[in-house]
């Protein structure tokens, strides 16, 4: 059965634009169009749609509004389509507060620069978050509580030339280590010195969740790779910052790691953990040919494997594709934890879906618990 959808933008060149692309694929069928946000929450109530891809300003009634009165009478995945600049950013956090599960570039050029790419992967997208019927979606104050795995891969262009920052290729699977013997939260006391946290779609609203657990006196440093463009990552770090106890910032080259301190990983780089003169620090370089994830969670992983053997919690959260598996691979062959978000909390079960499917977690938890079991047990 394709996937349902109802197209809100106030340009009719843009709805006729988008309706173009998505029927294009024979598993998705746009099943109307509305021209402002007051006409987006009554077809929404009446038609039922699988996915509703929502401009942010509109006449009438803007997006985030909408998205937010859909959310409380009719609970449906909104993609919010965004500028790649800092007040669209602080609209898109405003419309993933309000309940959208994800966020596309307005520009198609800033998917991919390719037509064709840029078409396969909005489709891709679209797929992916409306991939269960009705979904038993999040409230503006929480994250969407069901879906099944997809099919791709992951959503948002960073800086070009890579084709994108959350669409691209992974490492092919290698065979899967025999099972090791599960260990528990409460395993982790004194054992850990580093919490490193890797995303992509639904990771915004699933980070702030699990860093508000966090207490100010939070023993242990944090690293943050959340696949997202480099326009927004610096008011992303700024948004966790002001709502969670602990601080968190943009990461930047030589930060030193410190308790209670998240570092986001810049959109568009890559971070690499190192130690210099006996302080581990992280450095933030550009990203070469062929890395197609800018950040990637599989680079950050791979350096704190080399740099802090066993001595890690690894955590992987909502997110397309299989972006950390392998990086995964290599700290759990150095004795680190690792943890996957479980399918039922995730917008899309795709990357901790990957970690599960190798034999990679030690705890497999909801996106309630993560929190928590971090705050409690290291």
């Amino acid at each position: 059965m394709a996937v349902r959808v109802l197209v809100v933008d106030d340009s009719r060149f843009f709805r006729r634009r988008v309706t173009e692309m998505l029927e294009s694929d024979p598993r998705i069928k746009v099943i109307d169009s509305a021209e402002n946000g007051s006409e987006a929450v009554q077809k929404a109530a009446r038609l039922k749609p699988d996915v509703i891809t929502m401009d942010v300003e509109m006449p009438v009634m803007d997006g985030i509004t909408a998205t937010r009165k859909i959310m409380s009478a009719s609970p449906t995945a909104i993609l919010m389509f965004s500028s790649l600049t800092t007040d669209g950013a602080k609209a898109t956090f405003d419309a993933l507060d309000a309940g959208a599960v994800d966020f596309l570039p307005k520009r198609f050029e800033d998917i991919s620069t390719d037509r064709d790419e840029a078409r396969r992967l909005l489709c891709e997208q679209v797929r992916a978050v409306g991939a269960r019927r009705r979904p038993q979606l999040r409230s503006s104050a929480g994250v969407a509580d069901s879906t099944r795995r997809p099919v791709a891969r992951t959503t948002l262009r960073s800086n070009p030339p890579v084709r994108s920052a959350t669409i691209g290729r992974t490492a092919a699977p290698t065979p899967a280590p025999s099972r090791p013997p599960r260990r528990s939260a409460a395993s982790l006391k004194g054992q850990i010195k580093l919490v490193i946290i890797g995303t992509s779609t639904g990771g915004p609203v699933a980070l702030q969740k699990v860093l508000k657990e966090l207490p100010s006196h939070y023993p242990l440093p944090l690293l943050l790779v959340q696949h997202m463009p480099g326009s927004f990552t610096t008011a992303f770090a700024q948004r966790l910052d002001a709502t969670c106890a602990i601080q968190v910032r943009e990461a930047k080259d030589g930060d030193v790691l410190k308790p209670g301190l998240a570092l986001l990983a810049p959109g568009g780089k890559q971070m690499i953990l190192e130690q210099r003169g006996g302080q581990l620090s992280v450095r933030i370089t550009d990203s070469e040919p062929g890395q197609n994830y800018q950040p990637c969670v599989d680079i950050t992983f791979s350096s704190v494997a080399k740099i802090l053997p066993g001595k890690t919690l690894a955590v992987v959260l909502t997110g397309m594709g299989a972006d950390g598996r392998e990086g995964a691979r290599l700290m759990k062959q150095s004795g680190a934890f690792v943890w996957a978000q479980d399918e039922a909390s995730c917008v899309v079960y795709g990357m901790p879906a990957a970690i599960v499917d190798a034999g990679l977690a030690d705890q497999v938890l909801t996106l309630d618990d993560i929190g928590r079991a971090i705050a409690t047990g290291t």
